[in-house]
């Protein structure tokens, strides 16, 4: 499944960092990892943000990697 910009919320917001929330529906959490998947909310998006996910094998707390025209977002272990 595609990114779904409508699945996409604001959890909080404090000081130029954002918590989000994203339902992925069935998308595996790799998928999610791809280059440029959450590229359709760039301007939106900074680096650090975090995103609390929904994914279909369980939640997953990721690290927003948004500049230089790049938006990938990383699985926080």
């Amino acid at each position: 499944m595609a990114f779904a910009i409508r699945n996409l919320s604001v959890l909080a917001y404090a000081n130029g960092f954002t918590l989000w929330h994203y339902k992925s529906g069935p998308d595996e959490r790799s998928k999610l990892t791809a280059k440029n998947f959450f590229a359709e909310a760039e301007d939106m998006l900074a680096d650090g943000d975090l995103i609390v996910v929904n994914t279909a094998t369980g939640p997953v707390l990721m690290a927003m990697l948004a500049s230089g025209g790049v938006v990938q977002a990383m699985i926080m272990r």
